[in-house]
C-alpha cells in the first residue's frame, strides 16, 4: 500500500490495518488476527513519528521484495533518503538476527531497484518495547547503504529528523513517484530461483538481472517460441543456449522445467552430481519444512524433475523400448556430454551401459517421440575441465547425420577458436540462427558487468587488457591479500545483512594444506543450505568447495585460495599437476585448458565481491623450506593479480571521504 503522508494522515490506525489486510486477502493469504493487531499498532508508532512530516514524503506498507518472497514492513521515502523500516512488536532487544534482515532488505532495494541507486538507504530496526538506544549516525552520501539505525517506539520520529538532517539537501531531491516508477528486478540465486519456479513462479515474476541491464527474459522468450514451433510443426529440435559465466543459463533451464512447460513433464538434466545434489536438498526443504515424511515426498518429488544425466541416459539404453515421458529436456552444460571413449568406459565405481557418445543416445532417446521433441542444450563456455568432453563438434556431428532433427542456436556456436566447441564449419541447412539464445550480460555478478571480461583477459595473460577493464569500470570486484586471518575477516565484512561467504579452491591445490586450509567440504548440500552457527554451512569458512563442488552453483561473497597448480611463468601461465612428493608441469594442451577453466570456474562464483587469498609460501632459506611451495612462485602470483587490477585487500577497508569534507557536502549531526 502506497500513501503520500498527508494521505496516511488522514487514515487512523484501524483503517491503515483494514486496508493492508484487504490488500493480503486479495493475494489468497490468510490474515490471522495478531497480523492485524500488529499493523494497527504499526500505524499508530508511525502516526506520531511523522507527525510533522511534509505532506509530499511518501509510505509505502508491506512493500514486496520478490526475491526474498517477504515484505518490508514499511519504506519512508523523504526528499533526501529511502528508509527501510523493519519493526519487531513487543521486542525488548535489538536482537542481531532482526538487524541482519533489516540490513539485508536495505541491501536488496540498493542491489536490484532502480530507483534507489542514487540516493541514501537507510536500514532502520524498530525494537517497539526495547531501551531508547544510544548510537552515533554515520556519516551518509548518496548512493550507499547505511548501517543499520535502530529505534524503539517512542524514538523513531527523533531518529528519521536526525537522518534527514544529517544527509543535508540534495542537488536533485527524491522523487517518490518517479521511484515508484522505477524497475525492481532482483537477481535470484540459483537455489532462490528453483524454489521460487518450483512453486509456480514464472521467470519475468522473479526477474533476471540487474535494475540497470537487460535481462533473459529475451533469451526465455525465444526458448518458448522454438518449443512451440516444433510442437506446432511436428519436428525434433535441439535448442543451443549459450553464455558466459554467470549469465544465467541454469535459470533458463529451470524455467523451462519448472515454468510454462511443466504440464509435459520437462526434466533438467545434468551430469553435476553436487548440482543436482544442492537442487534436490534445496526445494524439498522449501517444500517441507518441517521434515519428517512430508520431506522424505518431496525429495522424491525433486528427485524427478532434476535428473543425473548419465543415469538418465543409461536408463533408456538398457529399456530400448521406453519411451521418455518428458517431451522437453533441459541438458545442462552440454558441451561436456561425453564422447564415445568416455560413455563407453568402465570404471571401478560402474559397468557403462552406453554404446556411443552421449549426444548419440540422447537424439536417440528422445527420437523415440514420433510427433515432437525438444533437447535443450546449455552451453557453458570456456568451463570444460573433465577429461572426455564431447564439446559442440560432437552434437553437431550427430544432428548432421540424423535428418529428423533441426537445431536453432545463436551465431556464436559457429565462431568458437577451438574446433571441438565449434558446432559445424559454415553454416549448415540443419541449422536456424538466433541471436537471442546468446546471453551475453552476466548476471551472477550483481553490481559489476566488467568481472567476467577481466577474469577472461586475467586468464589468457593479458596483464595489460584486464587492468585496461578494471580502469574503465572504475575497479573490479578482486580483491588481493596473503593473510589467511584477513581472507576470513574480509569476507565477514563484505557480507553485510543475510548474504553469504564461502571458500573455494581448485581441487588440485594440493598443497594448501600446509599454508592451513586443507578440509574439502564434506556434503556439499549442507555447505550450501546451512547457516552459521551450523559449522556445517560455508560461512563457518572452515571447509573449502572445489571446482566440482560449486560448478553451476554460486556464493554471495568467495575466498579463492589460489594454488600452486596454476601461475604465471614468463608472461604466460604454467599448468602443473601434483604427483608424489613434487609439482610437474602439464605439457598436454586439453589438460592445461582444464586447469585454466578451474580457475575461471572459481573466479565467477561471487555474485558480490571475490578475496584472492595466494599463501605466502616458504621463504628460501627457511631451517624448514618447502620446495612444493616457495615464496618467489606465491609472490609472482599476487604480483600477477594486482597488475591485472586486483586490488590489495586493506583498500576494501578505506575510510569513506574525510569526515570534513561530508560535513561541508551533506552535513552531519548525532542520533539520539
Amino acid at each position: 500500500m502506497s500513501l503520500s503522508a498527508a494521505e496516511f494522515h488522514a487514515l487512523t490506525p484501524y483503517e491503515v490495518a483494514a486496508r493492508l489486510a484487504h490488500a493480503q486477502i486479495g493475494r489468497h493469504a490468510t490474515i490471522e488476527l495478531v497480523q492485524r493487531n500488529a499493523w494497527e499498532a504499526e500505524a499508530a508508532i508511525l502516526h506520531g513519528a511523522l507527525a510533522t512530516a511534509p505532506g509530499r514524503w511518501r509510505l509505502l506498507l508491506e512493500c514486496d521484495l520478490l526475491r526474498l518472497e517477504k515484505r518490508i514492513d514499511a519504506v519512508l521515502l523523504t526528499d533526501r533518503a529511502i528508509l527501510s523500516l523493519e519493526f519487531k512488536h513487543g521486542a525488548r532487544a535489538f536482537e542481531a538476527a532482526d538487524l541482519r534482515q533489516a540490513e539485508d532488505y536495505a541491501l536488496d532495494l540498493h542491489d536490484f531497484h532502480a530507483g534507489s541507486r542514487r540516493h541514501p538507504v537507510v536500514p532502520v530496526l524498530v525494537a517497539t518495547e526495547a531501551p531508547a538506544p544510544r548510537q552515533d549516525l554515520p556519516l551518509l552520501w548518496h548512493g550507499v547503504i547505511g548501517p543499520v539505525m535502530r529505534a524503539n517506539a517512542a524514538t523513531l520520529g527523533t531518529l528519521i529528523a536526525t537522518i534527514q538532517d544529517a544527509i543535508g539537501e540534495p542537488a536533485r531531491p527524491l522523487d517518490p513517484d518517479v521511484w515508484e516508477r522505477a524497475a525492481y528486478r532482483p537477481v535470484p540465486t540459483v537455489l532462490e530461483a528453483a524454489t521460487m519456479l518450483y512453486r509456480r513462479n514464472s521467470v519475468a515474476e522473479i526477474a533476471a538481472a540487474r535494475a540497470d541491464a537487460p535481462n533473459l527474459t529475451r533469451t526465455a522468450a525465444a526458448i518458448a517460441r522454438a518449443i512451440a514451433a516444433a510442437r506446432a510443426e511436428g519436428r525434433h529440435l535441439v535448442v543451443f543456449v549459450t553464455g558466459i559465466p554467470g549469465a544465467g543459463k541454469t535459470l533458463c533451464g529451470l524455467n523451462v522445467v519448472f515454468g510454462a512447460l511443466r504440464e509435459h513433464g520437462a526434466a533438467f538434466l545434468t551430469g553435476n552430481v553436487p548440482l543436482v545434489e544442492v537442487l534436490r536438498e534445496a526445494l524439498a526443504r522449501d517444500a517441507a519444512p518441517q521434515g519428517g515424511r512430508a520431506l522424505a515426498a518431496a525429495r522424491r518429488g525433486a528427485h524427478t524433475a532434476l535428473q543425473n544425466v548419465h543415469r538418465f541416459l543409461e536408463h533408456h539404453v538398457l529399456h530400448a523400448d521406453h519411451r521418455p515421458e518428458a517431451r522437453v529436456i533441459v541438458f545442462d552444460e552440454a558441451q561436456r556430454a561425453w564422447d564415445a571413449r568416455q560413455a563407453t568406459r568402465d570404471t571401478q565405481r560402474r559397468v557403462s551401459r552406453l554404446t556411443m557418445s552421449e549426444p548419440v543416445h540422447t537424439l536417440e532417446i528422445m527420437g523415440r517421440h514420433a510427433d515432437w521433441a525438444v533437447i535443450i542444450a546449455l552451453i557453458g563456455n570456456g568451463q570444460e575441465i573433465n577429461t572426455g568432453e564431447a564439446g559442440l563438434a560432437e552434437w553437431g556431428r550427430v544432428i548432421a547425420a540424423d535428418p529428423r532433427w533441426r537445431a536453432v542456436a545463436a551465431p556464436r556456436v559457429l565462431a568458437a577458436v577451438e574446433p571441438a566447441q565449434r558446432l559445424a564449419a559454415g553454416r549448415p541447412g540443419w541449422l536456424a540462427l538466433d541471436p537471442d539464445l546468446d546471453l551475453t550480460v552476466p548476471m551472477r555478478s550483481v553490481r559489476d558487468a566488467a568481472g567476467a571480461p577481466w577474469v577472461d583477459a586475467c586468464l589468457t595473460g593479458d596483464a595489460g587488457a584486464a587492468r585496461a577493464i578494471a580502469a574503465e569500470a572504475g575497479g573490479v570486484p578482486f580483491y588481493v591479500t596473503r593473510d589467511l586471518g584477513a581472507l576470513r575477516r574480509g569476507l565477514r565484512a563484505f557480507c553485510r545483512g543475510l548474504r553469504r561467504p564461502g571458500l573455494v579452491a581448485s581441487a588440485g591445490a594440493r598443497r594448501l594444506r600446509a599454508e592451513g586450509l586443507g578440509v574439502q567440504v564434506p556434503d556439499i548440500a549442507d555447505w550450501f543450505l546451512r547457516r552459521w552457527p551450523d559449522i556445517r554451512g560455508s560461512d563457518a569458512l572452515e571447509t573449502f568447495a572445489t571446482e566440482y563442488d560449486c560448478q553451476g552453483l554460486e556464493l554471495d561473497v568467495v575466498g579463492l585460495a589460489w594454488g600452486g597448480d596454476f601461475l604465471p611463468v614468463g608472461g604466460t601461465w604454467q599448468a602443473r599437476r601434483f604427483a608424489g612428493h613434487a609439482w610437474q608441469v602439464v605439457r598436454g594442451e586439453e589438460e592445461r585448458r582444464f586447469i585454466r577453466n578451474t580457475y575461471r570456474v572459481l573466479l565467477t562464483r561471487a555474485r558480490y565481491e571475490t578475496i584472492l587469498w595466494v599463501p605466502p609460501g616458504s621463504p628460501r632459506g627457511d631451517a624448514f623450506h618447502d620446495g612444493t611451495r616457495p615464496a618467489a612462485e606465491m609472490d609472482a602470483i599476487a604480483d600477477y593479480l594486482l597488475a591485472c587490477g586486483a586490488r590489495p585487500l586493506a583498500e576494501a577497508a578505506l575510510p569513506p571521504p574525510s569526515a570534513p569534507a561530508q560535513r561541508l557536502l551533506f552535513g552531519a549531526v548525532a542520533a539520539p
